[in-house]
């Protein structure tokens, strides 16, 4: 077993690639994966929301500029259904069947609901390895899963996001059991 914390968090400004880290990161292994990614949706080249995909490809619209919710995150809506039917149950059964769990990301529009924050805590408590980008920006439930011992926070630039692929997949086959 490694001496690393279990959990590693990626960090930095938004658009420096952290999602393209994570999935650089997983792409390569050969163990089951857990949990999801996000992927802007682009209309004639602008963005205008978000799709939410598990690593086992179940997706749907997590926030988009044209939805109705209550939630609302600059000009995109937030729907928390998506969220609470296909990204929690994806980090769920992770924690029992995976041998690693990745989730992207860790930020506002997923912060809407309670039962993701329960989510991430019971994966982050389980025995298996997290991977998930966490946004930069303060918030009482990040700062508490920045600050946890079991925790590795790496931050990301576009300097150093390339040389991180290859020591977060070292870090990663360590502690995958």
């Amino acid at each position: 077993m490694s001496s690393y914390p279990k959990n590693l968090l990626l960090t930095g400004k938004p658009g420096v690639g952290k999602t393209t880290l994570l999935e650089r990161v997983v792409k390569d292994l050969d163990v089951p994966v857990g949990g999801f990614y996000t992927q802007e949706i682009r209309e004639k080249g602008i963005r205008k929301g978000f799709q939410l995909i598990t690593w086992d490809g179940k997706s749907g619209v997590l926030s988009h500029v044209n939805i109705q919710s209550r939630c609302r995150v600059g000009k995109y809506r937030v729907d928390l259904k998506v969220l609470e039917t296909i990204g929690v149950p994806a980090i769920e059964e992770a924690i029992h069947h995976a041998k690693l769990i990745a989730i992207d990301e860790l930020a506002r529009m997923e912060l809407f609901s309670q039962a993701f924050q329960k989510s991430v805590l019971n994966a982050l408590d389980s025995k298996i390895p997290v991977v998930a980008t966490i946004q930069e920006r303060p918030h009482p439930f990040l700062d508490q899963v920045r600050t946890r011992s079991d925790v590795q926070l790496f931050y990301v630039t576009l300097e150093n996001r390339d040389s991180l692929v290859g020591i977060l997949q070292k870090k990663v086959s360590e502690l995958i059991v």
